[in-house]
């Protein structure tokens, strides 16, 4: 993303969700149960399960690392949202 705001992997996600910042959380489909109990005990939460595993993810972000979950905090000039109905 070149403009907008993401936060990347477990403690920084569970944070913005704490303070009601994510506009949407994807996550990888090989998370960890520790992250996905976390994710499932917030309602009113846009989630979308990436098809992929956590390394792609980290792939598709641009990290030589792997990604299990990640926060759009603000999608900036992004359509990454149009997530939210998929």
């Amino acid at each position: 993303m070149k403009t907008g705001e993401v936060k990347l992997g477990q403690n920084s996600v569970e944070k913005i969700i704490a303070d009601n910042k994510a506009e949407l959380v994807i996550i990888a489909k090989n998370a960890p149960a520790k992250v996905r109990e976390m994710i499932a005990a917030k309602e009113n939460l846009s989630l979308y399960e990436f098809n992929g595993s956590s390394r792609q993810l980290g792939k598709e972000c641009g990290r030589d690392h792997m990604i299990s979950v990640l926060a759009v905090v603000n999608a900036g000039e992004s359509d990454i949202l149009s997530l939210k109905s998929a």
